[in-house]
């Protein structure tokens, strides 16, 4: 059985231009989409990948993130908020043949996504 695969994205700086203003400031501004980011997304919900967003934005931002998304037309399955800044690390079993089930892809910041292949 081929099930669909579960892409993980961060919202700033690999989605959107990261920027660095004040608390109040990030959530007034329009976020800048990098080259790619919306095809890229559109090409994997085409082939039913699951798009799960997160970002260390807190909790109580949700509302203004998702209006933010929604007017740079970015679609997703799931939005996960309040995720730290630190290294985030993924683990997950092999296939019982030894198939890898995870991968990473480290883009530079600002850099997008069109280049990742999946």
């Amino acid at each position: 059985m081929n099930r669909p695969k579960t892409i993980i994205l961060d919202i700033d700086g690999t989605l959107v231009e990261h920027a660095i203003p004040t608390d109040a400031q990030t959530f007034r501004h329009t976020m800048k989409l990098l080259p790619g980011t919306i095809e890229k997304i559109l090409e994997w919900d085409k082939k039913g990948y699951n798009i799960i967003l997160l970002t260390g934005r807190r909790e109580s931002l949700r509302r203004q993130t998702e209006r933010q998304l929604d007017e740079v037309g970015i679609i997703y399955d799931q939005l996960i908020m309040g995720v730290g800044g630190g290294a985030r690390v993924l683990i997950n079993d092999k296939k019982v043949d030894g198939t890898p089930t995870a991968f990473c892809f480290n883009p530079e910041r600002n850099e997008g996504i069109s280049e990742i292949s999946i």
